[in-house]
Formats: structure tokens, sequence, C-alpha cells
């Protein structure tokens, strides 16, 4: 079994003050294995912003799996955004911007989305698939095989604009072809799980898209501050959203999502509750 702690759109420079030491005790209670954060650690791509979100990330007790966000590109410093878009990112998180993380039991692949030419909406390519699918397809048939982008491929039904990532069903169709369980991603700063199918249709394999709310920013939109923890026991999982309370200043379940391997994909589980997750 292993515990994800998926956290996204921390936005370092705009914070709610009580939620970065709430998410850390948060996650070390939660027993978490890897953390995988999806995405807009700062809030304008500053050096002090990324500095504060690096000592944030060297606090936590686990590996950690990061990919950025379209604000980790500068927004007002021209030069820096068609130069160098990723600098700054590359000085304080990592110089690997599609990081790679696998084990026995998962394989966690980051895929930048985050593009210099749009100030908000990102895009992935057919290059980027097939490295992605080339990696995760040489894994073993009982690993669970992850994707973590910042932009998302599933929108809320409130949403009223088409903010998916770019060439998303390009990318559905190949990573089904490699069979990924899980894409992660975040941008919305809003919480939501289903099955590709509901939005792609049969592409031969259907993943579990997850997408995080904001972890510790105050541009919280219709939203708390909230992360998921996610547990994986194939042929089983389950994503639990972990919520921010004002009253306690800690992070608690306000909900659960289940869903269960079956021989074309995952499909949400009939039951509340799967016995042993």
């Amino acid at each position: 079994m292993r515990i994800l702690a998926h956290i996204s759109d921390l936005h370092f420079g705009r914070l709610n003050p009580g939620a970065p030491p709430a998410l850390r005790a948060s996650i070390a209670a939660s027993g978490a294995d890897v953390v995988v954060v999806s995405g807009d650690l700062t809030q304008r791509a500053r050096a002090r912003e990324f500095a504060a979100a690096r000592r944030f990330l060297d606090s936590l007790s686990v590996p950690w799996i990061v990919v950025p966000g379209n604000h980790d590109v500068p927004l007002y410093d021209i030069f820096s955004r068609w130069l160098n878009p990723l600098g700054r990112y590359r000085q304080y998180i990592s110089d690997d911007v599609e990081p790679f993380y696998a084990d026995r039991e998962i394989a966690v692949l980051g895929i930048n989305t985050a593009r210099s030419l749009t100030f908000k909406n990102g895009r992935i390519n057919r290059d980027q698939v097939r490295r992605g699918c080339a990696l995760l397809g040489g894994c073993a048939d009982t690993v669970t095989r992850i994707i973590v982008t910042h932009h998302p491929f599933d929108l809320p039904a409130t949403n009223g604009h088409d903010e998916v990532v770019g060439r998303a069903s390009m990318a559905i169709e190949g990573f089904a072809r490699c069979r990924v369980d899980l894409i992660l991603s975040g941008h919305l700063h809003h919480s939501q799980t289903g099955a590709t199918t509901l939005r792609y249709g049969d592409t031969g394999y259907s993943a579990v898209l997850v997408q995080a709310g904001t972890a510790t920013s105050s541009r919280q939109r219709t939203e708390l501050n909230s992360y998921n923890v996610i547990s994986i026991d194939r042929p089983r999982l389950s994503i639990d959203r972990m919520v921010w309370e004002d009253q306690s200043g800690a992070f608690a379940v306000t909900g659960s999502d289940h869903f269960r391997l079956a021989p074309l994909g995952w499909a949400r589980s009939a039951n509340t509750a799967e016995p042993g997750m």
C-alpha cells in the first residue's frame, strides 16, 4: 500500500498564514510516502517566493515530486518570461521540470504544462506523452502509474470556460494505451475526482482524474484550503479530501471517493467505504 499527499497551488507570496504549518502537520499525520505538488508554488515567480516554497518543501519528512504551474513563470518580468521562463523555478526548486519517482508499487511522472506563450492556460504535447508512456510502460503490471500536471483534464460543472489543458484528448488517448491509472492536477482551486470515461468516453483504459484545491493560498475562490490524501492498495484506491477548518486551525477529512480496478480500467466503487482502506 502507498499513500500520496497531493497538494497544489501553494501560491507562496499570497498565503493563508496558518495553512502551511497545519498542512505540514496534516501530511505527517497522514503517513504519506510521497508528497506530489501539482504546480503554482508561487504567486508571481519571485525569488523570495520560491525560496519560501523551497523551505516548506524541505521541512516535509518524506520525498516530494513537483511540477511547475503558470504562476511559476514570471508575469511582469518580460525578459525572464521569454528568455528563461522557469529559471527561478530551476534555481530554487529543481532543475528537473518533469521528474520521475518509482518504487515497487507506484511510478509517478511529472509533466510540465506551463508555457510562456500563454498567461493562464497550459498545454501538453505529443512528445511529452510519448516520453511518459516510454517511462511508465516499462513498469510492471502491478505498479500503479501516475501522471502529474498543473493544468487539469476535467472541469467542475460550475466552470463556464474550457480551461482543460491543451491537446487533452490526444494525451488521454495516449495515456490509455500505456495504462496510466491516475492523473493528478490543480490550477482551478477546485477539488474533484472522476474517471476519464465521463469526459472522454471509451479509450480502452479508464484512469482516475484527481484535482486538488489550493492548499495554502488566500486565493480560495469557491473553496476553503484543501488537499488530497490518496491511498493506493491495488486493485483499490481511495481519495480523502482534507479541508482547512478555521475554528480548529487544522485540516480534516470532509469526504472520500473510492475506485476499483477492472479489466478496462478504474471505476467508482458502488460502496462509500471499501474494507481495509
